[in-house]
């Protein structure tokens, strides 16, 4: 399934990968078997609907299928390749990070299909599997579409640091059969702008994201639990005072502001989540601690009380981590006035 000349090109790719910026990557050009990729792109799925909901529940131009096993013998077979001992270790030695563990249920990845309008922010994804708590080390996108050139955007762009608009960055095209292996760090920002293709290409962005992990990583380049952050990217720098407002520029500001309000939408949800937790966890403290004070009984209630509160110790280790995360730092700056409005409210 590989292309033929990939176990010969390891090394070479282990030389880019470390010494690549922004952050640690590779690019890899006749990735796949070529028939095999044709087979990939002849198998993906249609657009749809239900597959296209955004975190609020609403439709987007964003399709994701992460069970891959249910689009046909193509993907099956592309998921035995990236849960294949051997092909695990390949990758492990391109970016010198051993023990690479895949993840069956594709969280967050799968096939991804972006339409024409659709962008992604730049953003630093998720650290930690949200089931088993592996650390995530590696994205690996595999690009499926036959012809795409920059103008139309939707090429993925590595970021330094998205808030510096001189900041450095790669820009990656993606075409058919080219993919691209990065690292999993708290800097490793990246996303693609808005695709705007020409009148009449009827056409859509397509890829195939996996994501791999491990049961360690090195103390210094660990960090809290959090949820993916994004960037929201500002005013182009041409909308200046005394310029005139062109459709296209009207158009521009009102989609940023609806990025901006779906934002903090999620936000302000993610927070009212956060707030309820707590609230049932300090409820369940308060009833144990009250049954402990009633004395322990001599039938196990003792050790079974015991145990609750050894739960609820993890439970508030594990919110204090939450609130510690960048994501919900940056969540509480924007929806204080939200929770401000509340206090006056209630």
């Amino acid at each position: 399934m590989l292309d033929a000349s990939f176990r010969d090109r390891v090394d070479g790719l282990a030389g880019q990968f470390a010494g690549s910026r922004p952050f640690r990557h590779v690019v890899i050009d006749q990735f796949l078997d070529p028939a095999f990729c044709q087979r990939l792109m002849d198998a993906f799925p249609a657009f749809d609907e239900r597959r296209a909901r955004n975190e609020l529940g609403a439709v987007g131009r964003k399709a994701v299928v992460s069970n891959l096993a249910s689009l046909g013998s193509a993907y099956q077979c592309f998921d035995r390749l990236m849960s294949d001992a051997d092909f695990l270790s390949l990758v492990g030695q391109i970016t010198g990070i051993a023990g690479l563990l895949y993840d069956p249920e594709y969280v967050g990845g799968g096939t991804h299909e972006n339409l024409d309008g659709q962008e992604l922010d730049s953003h630093v994804d998720f650290n930690y599997h949200p089931a088993t708590n592996l650390h995530r080390r590696l994205n690996l996108i595999v690009f499926l579409n036959p012809e795409w050139e920059e103008s139309w955007g939707g090429s993925l762009e590595l970021l330094r640091d998205p808030f510096d608009p001189g900041g450095e960055g790669v820009t990656v095209i993606p075409l058919a059969n080219r993919a691209v292996i990065f690292e999993t760090t708290e800097s490793s920002w990246h996303g693609f702008r808005r695709i705007r293709l020409p009148a009449g290409k009827q056409i859509s962005r397509r890829s195939i994201a996996v994501y791999f992990y491990t049961r360690e990583r090195p103390a210094r380049d660990t960090a809290p639990s959090h949820a993916t952050v994004y960037y929201q990217r500002p005013l182009p720098e041409h909308i200046q005072a005394g310029h005139t407002l062109t459709e296209d520029d009207v158009g521009e500001i009102q989609a940023l502001l609806q990025r901006r309000d779906h934002m903090l939408r999620l936000l302000y949800k993610r927070e009212l989540e956060f707030s309820q937790a707590i609230a049932i966890r300090d409820a369940r403290m308060q009833g144990f601690e009250k049954q402990l004070a009633e004395g322990a009984q001599p039938d196990g209630r003792d050790a079974e009380l015991q145990a609750l509160r050894e739960r609820e110790r993890e439970l508030t280790g594990l919110l204090a981590r939450i609130h510690r995360s960048p994501s919900v730092r940056l969540g509480k700056a924007l929806t204080w006035p939200f929770r401000a409005l509340r206090s006056l409210v209630g």
